[in-house]
């Protein structure tokens, strides 16, 4: 009998355990939509409390932390916060190999982590790491977008590097692919396909036609930037260069 109420006390507690992080998830969904990043940070954090490997909360951590991060102005807070970044996304890894998400989370916190950081050794080690996880994650879920868009990026930000910049990293790196704005370009019309309301792989398209001197066709995307629909609070700043730089065009 005492072990028929043990079960049934475990199952009990283990079903209140799931709904309370449904309404966590739901909150922080909600915080979300209203470009609220810190509090739905917040949210996902306390997920994280309960249930330190779930590779979702991980994930949103990841890219909440990122965002926000991004916004400080000491550079010191800024690269905790990267740092804080990128070990949400190796957790989420470690968690599940098999998580398209999980690798492209660390994508994105190792291009973060090449902002901050200052020592060319490093900044070929996470150049490396952008790409190879990225791809790792295309691997996974070809329909990624984002993982999609990490590897445009990447090729996009190896393009418009300084030469002797992007000379050192290749040294380091041990070799790089051809880099072109054509790789560039053709992951982020694919990116765009798998997700059309992305705003930031919008904002770097049109980056990537205007240094390839394809000024329509990057009138072609600012006319659809600007009349995405806003998903988070840097979309906001996104729509509005992207505006400017439109009337500029015009």
């Amino acid at each position: 009998m005492k072990k028929v109420l043990a079960i049934a006390f475990s199952l009990t507690t283990l079903f209140a355990s799931a709904q309370e992080t449904a309404l966590l998830f739901k909150e922080a969904d909600n915080f979300e939509r209203q470009q609220k990043e810190p509090e739905a940070l917040d949210k996902y954090k306390q997920v994280l409390v309960a249930e330190p490997t779930n590779v979702k909360a991980l994930v949103k951590a990841t890219e909440l932390t990122c965002y926000t991060s991004a916004r400080l102005t000491n550079k010191n807070d800024k690269r905790l916060g990267y740092e804080s970044a990128l070990a949400y996304a190796q957790r989420a890894v470690k968690a599940d190999t098999t998580s398209a998400d999980a690798w492209y989370a660390v994508s994105v916190a190792s291009n973060k982590m090449v902002e901050v950081e200052t020592e060319n050794k490093k900044i070929a080690a996470f150049m490396r790491d952008i790409k190879t996880d990225a791809e790792k994650a295309v691997t996974l879920n070809p329909k990624q977008a984002k993982a999609t868009f990490m590897i445009g990026k990447w090729y996009y930000d190896m393009t418009v590097m300084p030469g002797a910049k992007r000379t050192a990293i290749k040294l380091l790196y041990g070799g790089l692919p051809d880099i072109s704005l054509d790789s560039a370009i053709a992951y982020l019309e694919k990116s765009k396909t798998l997700d059309p309301y992305f705003v930031l792989n919008q904002y770097t398209l049109a980056k990537a036609y205007r240094e390839d001197n394809k000024p329509a066709k990057e009138m072609e995307v600012l006319n659809r930037l600007v009349k995405l629909p806003t998903r988070t609070f840097d979309d906001i700043a996104l729509k509005e260069e992207g505006q400017k730089r439109l009337q500029e065009l015009q």
